[in-house]
C-alpha cells in the first residue's frame, strides 16, 4: 500500500468519514466445525458415537466445507474454478460447499445441504465481544459504517439476530454486485453508499488480499487476526486504537 503514514494518523484522529468492516473473521466468526455438525446431526435425528461425530468434524475442516471456516486443505482440480467464483452468486456459493461436503464420506447424502443450511443461519454466527460496542461507538459518534463482504446469501439477518443491525448503513454484498474482493469496485460501491471519498474510508478485516484491495482506491486499512471468537477479545479495539474509541465507552 503506497500510502503516507502521516496521512492515516490524521485521518483516524479526527476526519474518519466512515467505517467499512469485513464480515467473517472480522465482525463475527462462523462457529466450530463440530458444533455445526453436531447441530446438523440433532436437527435431522442423525445419532453417531461421540468419536465418528468428532472425526467427521475434522474431515469436513480440511475439506474446507464450512463457510467462513477454514480453507480447503486440498481443493479438487475440478473445483478450482468454482470455487474462485463462489461469491459471485447464491447458486455458485451452495454449489463449492455442498461439493466440498461431499468430498467427505458422509452418514447420509442429504447432509450436505442441511449442513449448508445451517451455515448461513443466525445461530451459525457469533459477533466478536468488541463487535456491539465498537459499532455503537462509531454509530454514537456519527461516522457511519458499510459491511464489505465476499458473501453468497444475505447476512443481514444475522446482524438483525445479534442486536447489531441498527449501527450498519450500508451492505456491499459480492453476491448482490457481481464482484469479489478485492477488487476495488465492491468498496467503491460502499463508500459511494457511506457518501464519502476513499481516503476518507478506513477499511478493516481480516484478509491481507482480500480485504487490502481497498488501498487500491486510496482507502486505509486495518487488519485483525482471525480467530476463534473467544481468543480476540480486543481486535477491533487494535484496529481503531487511534480513535480511542473503546477507551471512552
Amino acid at each position: 500500500m503506497d500510502r503516507d503514514p502521516h496521512r492515516d494518523e490524521g485521518l483516524l484522529a479526527g476526519s474518519l468519514k466512515g467505517v467499512m468492516f469485513d464480515f467473517s473473521g472480522t465482525l463475527f466468526r462462523v462457529e466450530p466445525t463440530e458444533d455445526w455438525l453436531r447441530a446438523v446431526l440433532t436437527d435431522t435425528g442423525i445419532d453417531l458415537p461421540e468419536a465418528e461425530l468428532t472425526a467427521l468434524a475434522a474431515l469436513l475442516e480440511a475439506a474446507g466445507a464450512l463457510p467462513g471456516g477454514a480453507s480447503p486443505q486440498r481443493l479438487p482440480a475440478r473445483l478450482e474454478p468454482l470455487w474462485r467464483e463462489r461469491d459471485l452468486s447464491p447458486e455458485q456459493h451452495r454449489a463449492a460447499y455442498t461439493a466440498l461436503t461431499r468430498e467427505v464420506p458422509l452418514p447420509s447424502p442429504e447432509l450436505a445441504d442441511a449442513l449448508y443450511d445451517r451455515s448461513w443461519t443466525p445461530a451459525a454466527w457469533w459477533p466478536y465481544p468488541d463487535t456491539a460496542a465498537t459499532l455503537a461507538a462509531l454509530h454514537e459518534r456519527g461516522v457511519p459504517v458499510a459491511v464489505v463482504s465476499n458473501i453468497g446469501w444475505d447476512l443481514r439477518p444475522v446482524f438483525r439476530a445479534h442486536g447489531v443491525d441498527r449501527f450498519v448503513d450500508a451492505y456491499a454484498l459480492s453476491f448482490e454486485h457481481g464482484v469479489q474482493k478485492p477488487d476495488p469496485r465492491l468498496f467503491r460501491v460502499a463508500c459511494e453508499a457511506l457518501g464519502a471519498v476513499p481516503a476518507d474510508v478506513l477499511m478493516v478485516g481480516d484478509d491481507a488480499v482480500a480485504d487490502a484491495g481497498a488501498a487500491a482506491l486510496g482507502c486505509p486499512v486495518r487488519l485483525v487476526a482471525h480467530l476463534p471468537v473467544e481468543q480476540r477479545p480486543s481486535g477491533l479495539g487494535a484496529a481503531l486504537g487511534p480513535l480511542g474509541l473503546l477507551g471512552q465507552l
